[in-house]
């Protein structure tokens, strides 16, 4: 099927939970993103900053841009003109740059604590404790330009779907945790990004407001340019 087909079927699919499809475009040629973008998409995921700031240059400037990757703070300058939504904060060390560059730019930005939440071995995420502190730290209440919108988590890489879903469903319950403690007046801070190719259906009946998909729109990834340089 063409990419126009498999967008137009996820949004069937998804068109009753009111979730948000970001349609996972890192590694893939600017033309591809253009196919996709000539089909209705609007809303793309990238994870390296190179990549995103070659490509938003590049494309038609009413695409919502998402940095769904790690994030490294001496990169923030390059994307905090216009990106739209930054997953993957994980450190207050992150969150102050961000804001320090938003200030820069006159914006502020949106961004998500990533929360980690799988059962292996990976990098990035904060624990739930971790999250708390930093919310209830003095430096996170003297951030102006930087605005905590909700959660992100990646699942453990499995097959077994009663794992996955005690993983969702915990990061929903920690939102809503979040929400009671610290969002209460704010409306803006209402997303769940969770979910990719293979577990989307699963995160969006643990409560999923955001999906993160891939290969399901475009096939598999190809080895980026950059990482051979």
């Amino acid at each position: 099927m063409s990419i126009a087909d498999n967008i137009s079927n996820l949004k069937k699919e998804t068109e009753h939970s009111n979730v948000k499809l970001i349609a996972v475009s890192k590694t893939k040629p600017v033309e591809v993103l253009q196919e996709a973008y000539n089909a209705g998409q609007r809303v793309f995921g990238e994870n390296n900053v190179q990549e995103l700031v070659e490509k938003q240059e590049q494309l038609p400037k009413d695409i919502e841009w998402h940095l769904i990757g790690h994030l490294q703070t001496n990169k923030v300058k390059y994307i905090a003109s216009f990106i739209s939504l930054i997953h993957s904060v994980d450190s207050l060390k992150l969150l102050q740059e961000i804001d320090k560059q938003a200030a820069k730019n006159k914006r502020v930005i949106d961004c998500l604590l990533q929360i980690y939440i799988a059962d292996e071995e990976t990098k990035f995420g904060l624990g739930f404790d971790e999250a708390i502190e930093l919310l209830r730290s003095e430096e996170f209440t003297v951030l102006k330009n930087v605005r905590i919108v909700g959660v992100m988590g990646i699942a453990t890489n499995t097959e077994n779907q009663k794992q996955l879903k005690e993983e969702f469903y915990e990061l929903h319950t920690f939102f809503n945790g979040l929400k009671t403690s610290f969002f209460r007046k704010e409306d803006s801070f209402k997303e769940i990004s969770m979910g990719m190719s293979a577990d989307y259906k699963i995160a969006i009946e643990q409560g999923s407001t955001m999906i993160r998909v891939g290969s399901l729109i475009f096939g598999q990834r190809l080895i980026p340019h950059w990482k051979n340089n």
